[in-house]
Formats: structure tokens, sequence, C-alpha cells
């Protein structure tokens, strides 16, 4: 069996898949790729199925050893990978020798790399997933970052795999901006039209305090009417809570599952992916549109990820 050693962990590297979907009801939040078009992208340039586990770092990647060699792709943020030492591409297929290093710097752009190997990373499953559940300390490598000294177990990879590259265009259109589309929140009628009008026309910044359980965004107060305390009641990954001190939280992945702060809006599927690309003091701008837009985007990108002969060249 294949193998991958730690040899440097980076600032927070984790093994995630696409999560596990489902369980909210048993309050456990989804976890998995914060953001799951990179980890797709990275799998079908590996040779994968597009939900296999690879490693998310996070702002400062690591050192990663590959004693039997492998076929990986490096996507998401760019932490200038190299392997042996030398510059190597993003969003493309690179094979390496058996004893072979990849290494990752500090980013360059986004907030989230991922590396994507051959065969896909192999740990024991929970509620069906290798996602790190780092809240929990649950899933992933006994539950939270690598460490030094680390070594996961590889699945078999394809005998043949193709080197590719994700096209210009594919690139262009899913690439992170700072403009996140929203629809309704459940409580925006508690919001009078003035501050409705501030989250649509006003920046806003992720703070420092973000993680993968919400984002902390600092800009004007969103104060809200509602009459009373909230019942608590399940939220969505995306939804933007308002808080009294009127600053909102964008929840994340590791979200909790229940809340009881009024949701003014909530982040449409097909840019959640764009979160988990937010580095700290990123200005960020919200855009209104409508559920029946909404749908038809997502469809739209499904399709497009669906599609390797329009990706990849």
């Amino acid at each position: 069996m294949s193998t991958l050693l730690v040899d440097s962990p980076g600032l927070l590297t984790t093994v995630q898949d696409l999560g596990r979907p489902g369980y909210g009801f048993m309050g456990v939040s989804p976890s998995g790729a914060a953001d799951p078009v990179a980890l797709r992208l990275g799998n079908l340039l590996a040779g994968n199925h597009q939900g296999a586990a690879a490693l998310e770092m996070t702002l400062l990647g690591g050192q990663f050893i590959l004693p039997e060699g492998g076929v990986v792709a490096c996507t998401g943020a760019n932490f200038d990978p190299a392997i042996n030492g030398c510059p190597v591409e993003m969003w493309t297929t690179h094979r390496i020798a058996p004893g072979g290093m990849i290494t990752f710097g500090p980013t360059r752009d986004f907030a989230r790399s991922y590396l994507a190997i051959g065969g896909g990373v192999r740990v024991a499953p929970f509620l069906g997933s290798a996602s790190t559940h780092i809240l929990s300390g649950l899933g992933g490598q006994n539950g939270g970052a690598l460490r030094k000294g680390d070594v996961l177990n590889l699945g078999a990879r394809k005998k043949v795999v193709p080197e590719r590259r994700l096209s210009r265009s594919a690139l262009a259109h899913l690439q992170p901006h700072n403009i996140l589309r929203v629809t309704e929140g459940p409580q925006i009628a508690a919001f009078s039209e003035p501050i409705k009008e501030s989250l649509f026309r006003s920046t806003f910044q992720a703070t420092e305090e973000s993680d993968r359980t919400g984002i902390r965004l600092e800009g004007p107060s969103l104060s809200c009417q509602f009459p009373g305390e909230m019942i608590t009641e399940g939220v969505p990954l995306g939804a933007i809570q308002v808080t009294p001190s009127g600053q909102p939280i964008i929840l994340f992945v590791e979200q909790q599952t229940t809340g009881g702060y009024p949701k003014i809006a909530n982040v449409i599927g097909v840019d959640l992916h764009r979160l988990g690309q937010l580095r700290p003091r990123t200005e960020i701008r919200f855009e209104r549109t409508s559920l029946a837009v909404a749908r038809s985007l997502w469809m739209d990108q499904e399709r497009l990820l669906n599609n390797p002969k329009q990706l990849l060249v």
C-alpha cells in the first residue's frame, strides 16, 4: 500500500473530502472541504473520483514525502508548490518519483490550497466520511490537524493517469471573487429597509476570528428589530446570522446546527466554495438574487463540474 509521510504539516493541514451531510438532526455539521470545487477538480486531475479525500492546507502549506511515488495535483490557493525543489504549476497533473517530496509555502492569493493524490487519502471513516471535524475532534487523521511524522495510507491509484490541466475558461469561471450572491433569509422582515440597503451597498471585511465554524465580518452595524428572543431553530450552511452587536457571521462547514440569531440572508450554493478562500481582512460585498436564479446557477455549475471534456485540456 502506498503512503504519504508528513515531513512538515504547515499551519493547519487536515484530511477532507466532501463531508457528511444529513446528520444535522444529530447535531453534527457536514465539515468537508472548505472549497469543495477545488477539491473536486484536484481529484479529477489526480485520476480520482471527485469526492476522494485530499489534504486541505490553510494559509501556510507543509512538506510531504511520497515513499512509493505517485500522481498529484495542487488546486485552490497558490502556495507555490514545488516537487523536489522545482516549482510546478497549479491546476495540473504531476508525477512524483519514489521518495520524492512536494513542498508548499505561504499563500500568494487565497486562503486554502489542496493536495490531491492518486488513489486518495485513506483514513477510518466517521459517519461515512473521511473529513476532519476539528470542533469535535472526529474524523480525518486522529480527529485533528496533521502532525510531523504522521503517515497516511493512500488508495490504489489508476495505472494510467493522463497529464492534464484545468482549462483557462473553466478556471476563470470558477475562481473566487469578492462578490457573494445571497437570497433573503427567514428573518429578513425583522430588519429595517435602511439596514437591508446597508447590507447590499456596504463593504465588509473577514476578521482574524474567522474559522471553519463561521466567517466573522466587520462592517456597518445591521441592528435588528426582532421582537423578543428568537426560538432556536435549524440553520443552514452559508446563513448570515446577525449577532446582538450588529455584526454578521456567515455559518461555515463546521457550523453549529441550530441557532437563535436572526438570519438576514443566505449565501447561494455556487458561491459557498468562495467562502473557503476568504483570507482575514479580505473585503467582500453582497449581491441579492432569487431562489430561481440560484437554482439555475447551481445546475450550470454542476453540469460544468461533471463535464471533464469541458474542464480539462
